[in-house]
C-alpha cells in the first residue's frame, strides 16, 4: 500500500523524471490490505481490494515484477538482486518492505495447523479452515486479531479470541469503548478471553489445543497468531544500512545509505514504527516531494483509526486516554450502541474515541492535527460539526 501511494505521489509531481521499478514478494499487484478480512468474511472478492489496475501501472511507466521478492541490496554498486538471480540497478532506492506478524515463542508454535494473518495468501489459508468448520483459536485482541476473528466466525468457524489484556485494542480504544466493542464482537459469534497468557500449543503433529498461563486448555484444530507485527528489516540490515527496531530515517525518509530511503511500517522514524496506513501515506507525499526536489520535511503523524472493526464502526485519535489538566467530555447512547469521548486541554482538542457513530471521525481528526482553538464550539462539540461550527459562526 505504501508503495502504490508513493508511485502515485512521484509521478503526480514528475511523471517522466525516473524510471521507475517496482519488485513484490507477494504474487499479485498492489491491494488494500485493511479489506482483508472482507475478503475472509466474505463480504467482497479478493479481486475488488485492488489499489490500482495493471493499466494505471503501465501508463506511468512502471515495469512491475511481483511474485519475486528482492533478496540482496549492493549499496556500492547500487544493485537490487532479486531471488530468480537478476539484478536492477538503481540510482534512488526505497524500501517499502512493511512487516511480518509475529509467531509467539512457544511451545508448539510450529506445529501443523498454527498460522498467521497478514496477507491475501493468509486470507486463502484461512478460508479453507473456515470452510471446514474448523475450532479456531486466535491469538491476540488488536486489530488484526479481531479482524480475523470476525472473518472466521462469519465464514463459519467457531473462533475464540484470547487476548493478554484487559481490554481489546488497548492501543486505540478507552476501558469504556472496549467494553462495548468486547460486547459486539461476542454478539457476532465469537467467544473473548481477556488476559489469556497462551503458554503452549498442543499438540503431536497437527494443533488439538491451547494451554493458558492459569492451566486452562482450549480445544483447538487450529490457531491464528495476530498478536502484532515485526517491521521487515532483514533486507536493509544486511546491506549495512543502520537499522532500530525498524529501518531508521530522517525527516526526507533518508536512511543512512546514500539515495536509499524508507517508508511505511518497515520505516522508524524519530524512534516511533507506524504500523497504521495513514502515517505510509503521509511519508510517501514527502518522499515523492524530496525526490521532486520540493522542501518536504516528515514531522511524524498524530496516531489515529478509522475503521470498521468486526462490523462495529470505530474511531480514536491523538491522546484519548487525557492528561492532568485536561478536560474530559462524554456521551453513551446504550440503545444504538454509540460512544463518545473527547478530551480537550487548553481550549483544544487533542484526542477522541468513537464507536458506532464516526461520521464525524476526520473533522475531530483535523481538530487534533490542526489544533484549531474550540472555546466557541466547546457545547456543541459533542454532537458534531454542523451544529458546533454552526453555534462558532
Amino acid at each position: 500500500m505504501a508503495a502504490a501511494r508513493f508511485v502515485d505521489e512521484l509521478t503526480s509531481r514528475a511523471l517522466g523524471r525516473y524510471a521507475i521499478a517496482v519488485i513484490g514478494d507477494e504474487p499479485r499487484l498492489a491491494y488494500n490490505r485493511v479489506l482483508l478480512s472482507s475478503v475472509l468474511a466474505g463480504e467482497i472478492e479478493s479481486a475488488e481490494i485492488e489499489l490500482k489496475s495493471a493499466d494505471w501501472w503501465r501508463t506511468r511507466g512502471v515495469t512491475l515484477t511481483y511474485g519475486c521478492a528482492a533478496t540482496a541490496i549492493d549499496t556500492g554498486r547500487r544493485i537490487v538482486t532479486l531471488a530468480n538471480g537478476n539484478g536492477i540497478g538503481y540510482s534512488k532506492l526505497v524500501l517499502a518492505t512493511g512487516s511480518q506478524a509475529l509467531r509467539l515463542n512457544i511451545p508448539g508454535a510450529g506445529l501443523q495447523g498454527v498460522h498467521t494473518f497478514r496477507d491475501s495468501r493468509d486470507v486463502e489459508t484461512l478460508l479453507q479452515l473456515a470452510g471446514d468448520r474448523k475450532r479456531i483459536v486466535v491469538i491476540g485482541g488488536g486489530l488484526l486479531g479481531l479482524e480475523a476473528a470476525y472473518g472466521l466466525a462469519k465464514a463459519g468457524s467457531a473462533v475464540k479470541l484470547l487476548h493478554l489484556m484487559d481490554r481489546l485494542m488497548e492501543r486505540q480504544l478507552d476501558a469504556t469503548a472496549a467494553a462495548m466493542l468486547k460486547q459486539r464482537v461476542e454478539a457476532k459469534g465469537v467467544q473473548v478471553i481477556l488476559e489469556a497468557s497462551t503458554t503452549k500449543i498442543i499438540g503431536t503433529d497437527k494443533v488439538t489445543g491451547v494451554e493458558l498461563a492459569d492451566g486452562c486448555l482450549i480445544e483447538a484444530d487450529a490457531v491464528i497468531f495476530a498478536a502484532g507485527i515485526r517491521p521487515n528489516v532483514g533486507l536493509a540490515k544486511n546491506a549495512g544500512i543502520d537499522v532500530g527496531r525498524g529501518i531508521l530515517v530522517d525527516d526526507e525518509m533518508r536512511t543512512s545509505s546514500p539515495n536509499v530511503f524508507a517508508l511505511g511500517e518497515c520505516a522508524e522514524h524519530r524512534g516511533t514504527c507506524y504500523g497504521l496506513v495513514e502515517p505510509a501515506y503521509e511519508q510517501a507525499k514527502i518522499l515523492a516531494d524530496v525526490l521532486a526536489d520540493k522542501a518536504s520535511r516528515y514531522g511524524g503523524s498524530v496516531v489515529s483509526t478509522n475503521l470498521k472493526v468486526s462490523g462495529v464502526n470505530v474511531f480514536s485519535a491523538g491522546d484519548f486516554e487525557g492528561r492532568h489538566g485536561s478536560e474530559t467530555m462524554t456521551f453513551r447512547d446504550v440503545r444504538r450502541g454509540t460512544y463518545k469521548k473527547l478530551i480537550v486541554d487548553d481550549g483544544r482538542l487533542i484526542g477522541a474515541v468513537l464507536v458506532g457513530d464516526t461520521e464525524d471521525a476526520l473533522w475531530y481528526l483535523d481538530l487534533i492535527r490542526t489544533q484549531k482553538p474550540v472555546a466557541l464550539m466547546r457545547n456543541e462539540l459533542m454532537f458534531g460539526r454542523a451544529l458546533a461550527e454552526l453555534k462558532a459562526a
